[in-house]
C-alpha cells in the first residue's frame, strides 16, 4: 500500500546523509567539456547507485566524458522501465569551488552544480532508498540516466539518450524546479543558425561602389529575421553574435551573424526552419550562406499534463500544492516528449541561480522532492 506521509518522513529523517552526499557531488567539479572530471563524477555516482543495489553501467567516449546507466528493480520485468534523466556536467570550470565552496548558510546550500543538477540526482537516490527502506517496489525497473554533455547539447550520447527512452513507459527528470517548486510540464525548442554573408572588398574612400558591403548586407537580413519573432505565441528570435569587417578603410567582404530560435511546438520548428533557410540576398551581388537549425525539439504541455497530474495528487497527500510552469530552456526532456513518450520535468532540487553565482537549493525541500519521486516511482 502507498503511503506518501510515510515516505516523507523518512525522507526528512535522512537530511543529513542527503546533503553530505551532495556535498560531496558539489565537489567534484564536472565542467561539461573536461573529460577526465565528468568521469569522476560518474564513478562518484557509480558507487552511490551501486550502495543502493543498483545494476549499475558506465558508458565511455573517446572524448566526452563518461555517462551512466542505474537499474533497480531488474527482476520486475512485466513492465516497460520509468527512467529517470540527469546530467553529470555543468557550466563551471574547475576552480570555480574555491571562488565558489559547498556552504550552507540560513537554510540553503550554496556550490557550483548544485542546483542545477546534482541535487536532483542526489534526491533520486534517497527516493530509490526511500522505497528500500519502506519495502515498496516499484510495478516495474526504474533506470537512471545520467547524461555526460547536456548543458552543450548532448551530442555525445544522444542515441543512447533516445534509446533508453524507447523502452521507457514514463521519463521523469531531475532538472530543478521553477519558482515555487513548480514541475515543468512545457519546454521550448532551442535552435541557433549561422548566416553568413559574403560581398566584395574595395577602397573605402577611393571607390567604394566598387565593393558590396557584406555587413550592410547582413543588417538588412538582422530586419528581416526579427519580423519572424512571434513572442506572444512564445516563438522568439534573437540574433546574439555579430562578425564582420577587417579595417575601417576597406568595405566588408564577410560578415556572419548567429541566431537564437525559441519555438514552444513542433509546427513552429518546422515553419522557422523554411522561412530561415529561404531567406535571400537583398543585394543582387551577395551571397548568403545559412546553416543550422533546432537542435533540441519542444517539449509540448501534451506530453506532461497527465504524470503532472498524478505527481501533483500525490504531493498533496503529502502537504505539498504543487504548481506547474513551462520554460524557455532545454533539458534532456525535449528529446524524450519529441518521441512520443510521456514526459515531467523540474522534479529536482527547489532553489535559484542556475548558472549563476548565486546558485543554491533550499535544504528543508529536498526531502520533499525526494520522496515526491519515490511516490511516482511506485504509481507509474
Amino acid at each position: 500500500m502507498l503511503e506518501p506521509k510515510a515516505m516523507l518522513a523518512y525522507c526528512k529523517s535522512e537530511l543529513d546523509a542527503l546533503v553530505d552526499c551532495l556535498r560531496q557531488a558539489v565537489e567534484i567539479e564536472s565542467p561539461s567539456q573536461n573529460k577526465a572530471a565528468i568521469d569522476r563524477m560518474a564513478n562518484f555516482f557509480a558507487q552511490e547507485f551501486s550502495k543502493r543495489g543498483a545494476k549499475v553501467q558506465i558508458l565511455t567516449h573517446p572524448t566526452a566524458g563518461s555517462a551512466l546507466v542505474a537499474e533497480f528493480w531488474e527482476g520486475t520485468r512485466g513492465t516497460k522501465p520509468v527512467l529517470l534523466l540527469g546530467h553529470l556536467d555543468t557550466v563551471w570550470e574547475i576552480g570555480t569551488l574555491a571562488e565558489m565552496p559547498f556552504q550552507v548558510r540560513k537554510g540553503r546550500a550554496y556550490g557550483p552544480g548544485i542546483y542545477d543538477m546534482k541535487s536532483g540526482i542526489v534526491c533520486g537516490l534517497w527516493a530509490v532508498q526511500a522505497l528500500t527502506a519502506l519495502k515498496m517496489t516499484p510495478p516495474g525497473p526504474v533506470r537512471f540516466f545520467l547524461n555526460a554533455d547536456e548543458e552543450v547539447s548532448s551530442i555525445a550520447f544522444r542515441e543512447e539518450l533516445l534509446a533508453e527512452a524507447r523502452r521507457a513507459r514514463a521519463v521523469l527528470v531531475l532538472e530543478p524546479a521553477a519558482a515555487q517548486g513548480a514541475l515543468k510540464t512545457s519546454r521550448k525548442g532551442v535552435g541557433e543558425f549561422q548566416i553568413t554573408v559574403r560581398g566584395r572588398s574595395a577602397h573605402a574612400g577611393i571607390n567604394p561602389s566598387a565593393g558590396v558591403n557584406a555587413i550592410s548586407e547582413l543588417a538588412r537580413q538582422i530586419l528581416r529575421i526579427e519580423k519572424l519573432a512571434r513572442p506572444k505565441r512564445g516563438l522568439t528570435v534573437n540574433v546574439d553574435v555579430i562578425q564582420g569587417g577587417t579595417r575601417v578603410n576597406v568595405i566588408p567582404e564577410l560578415a556572419a551573424a548567429r541566431v537564437d530560435v525559441r519555438v514552444p511546438t513542433a509546427l513552429d520548428r518546422e515553419k522557422i526552419e523554411k522561412q530561415m533557410r529561404a531567406l535571400a540576398p537583398i543585394h543582387a551581388e551577395a551571397k548568403l550562406e545559412i546553416i543550422g537549425g533546432v537542435n533540441r525539439p519542444p517539449m509540448e504541455r501534451k506530453m506532461a499534463i497527465a504524470l503532472f497530474r498524478q505527481a501533483r495528487e500525490l504531493g498533496l497527500q503529502m502537504g505539498m500544492d504543487l504548481k506547474e510552469a513551462g520554460t524557455g530552456g532545454g533539458s534532456d526532456g525535449n528529446f524524450t516528449a519529441a518521441l512520443g513518450i510521456p514526459t515531467l520535468d523540474g522534479l529536482g532540487g527547489t532553489g535559484d541561480g542556475a548558472h549563476a553565482r548565486h546558485e543554491h537549493v533550499i535544504l528543508r525541500e529536498l526531502p520533499q522532492r525526494a520522496a515526491l519521486l519515490a511516490a511516482l516511482m511506485a504509481t507509474i
